[in-house]
Parts: structure tokens; C-alpha cells; sequence
């Protein structure tokens, strides 16, 4: 899959919003993780048009998020069931839906509820420490260039024409917020 955002080849943000940055993109994913998987069911959930949903889906489907699997031979027709990678998208839709029910939900408060399945209790998409596992602020996290991508910038031979990867942030400082 070519990046559609190659003026920000040293972001991975950048290339995951080539996957999953449209908006039927994660629209899509929701309704996987919801339980859609035909083709009619996303355009009755969506109100999507044909080749838009076909083009979305295409799309997922070679970024390796869904998997698109016959359940009909004559005609063909497909499923689309998330991957693994798909479903590790769960927490980045779930804290997009998070802030939307904190900042955009109308008076009639959130459309849907998050609650674990065994106990029925709210859940939270919340950012932690892998080593000590606290919860953490967003004043509290910081991101740096990792070294192996540092050792492969410097290694790697500049390609003609192209703009050098910026390797330090405005303050010249290297480690830079994502």
C-alpha cells in the first residue's frame, strides 16, 4: 500500500491514518467489532454508498485489518471478519467514542455504553505504564525516536531529490512528541 501522507514518512500515526484515517475506515471497524461482517450489512448500518463501502473495505482488507473469507459460491459472496490487527483497534475505538460521548454527545447523553461482558461494568480505554502499570496523564507521557529507527535513518542512503527525514524537533531537541 503506497502512503498516502509521504510528508510524514517517520510517523507512525501518519501511516496507521492511511489505514483507518477515513472516516468509514473506523466506522467499519466499529461495526466489525459490533459484529458486522456481510457486505449489505455495513451499507444498512453505514448508509454508505456501493463503491465507497467496496473501496474501504479493499483497503482494510490489504492492510491486513479484515480478512475477506467466501461464505457463498454461486454467486461468490464474501465475509469481512477482523484480523488480529483489527481487533487491536478496540482501544482506539473506544477512545474515540469516549471523547465523543464526553464532548459531543447531544442531551440524550451517549448512543451506546461500553460495559465488560462478564461483570456489566463500565469500560475505560485509559493509557498506562507498561512496567509499573499506573495509570498516566497526557502531561505525563513523552515519546522519543527509537533508536533502531535512528540507526536505520542514519544507515539508510539519502534518495535523490528527497527531503531528509527531520531527525530533532523545532528546539533542536531529537526527542520530539509524536
Amino acid at each position: 500500500m503506497q502512503s498516502r501522507l509521504s510528508s510524514v514518512p517517520a510517523c507512525s500515526i501518519a501511516r496507521a491514518l492511511d489505514v483507518v484515517g477515513e472516516r468509514w475506515s473506523l466506522l467499519i471497524v466499529r461495526d466489525a467489532l459490533l459484529g458486522v461482517t456481510r457486505f449489505d450489512g455495513f451499507l444498512r448500518s453505514l448508509g454508505i454508498s456501493r463503491n465507497i463501502l467496496a473501496d474501504r473495505l479493499n483497503t482494510l482488507v490489504t492492510a491486513g485489518v479484515l480478512d475477506r473469507v467466501p461464505y457463498h459460491d454461486r454467486p461468490v459472496r464474501h465475509e469481512y471478519r477482523l484480523t488480529d490487527r483489527g481487533h487491536e483497534l478496540t482501544p482506539v475505538v473506544l477512545a474515540l467514542m469516549q471523547w465523543g460521548d464526553r464532548h459531543l454527545a447531544g442531551p440524550g447523553g451517549p448512543p451506546r455504553l461500553a460495559e465488560h461482558e462478564s461483570c456489566g461494568g463500565p469500560v475505560r480505554a485509559v493509557v498506562s505504564c507498561v512496567d509499573c502499570g499506573r495509570p498516566l496523564e497526557d502531561d505525563e507521557v513523552t515519546t522519543r525516536f527509537s533508536p533502531r529507527f535512528l540507526t536505520h535513518q542514519r544507515q539508510r542512503p539519502a534518495e535523490p531529490g528527497a527531503d531528509p527525514v527531520p531527525l530533532a524537533g523545532p528546539d533542536g531537541d531529537a526527542d520530539v512528541p509524536a
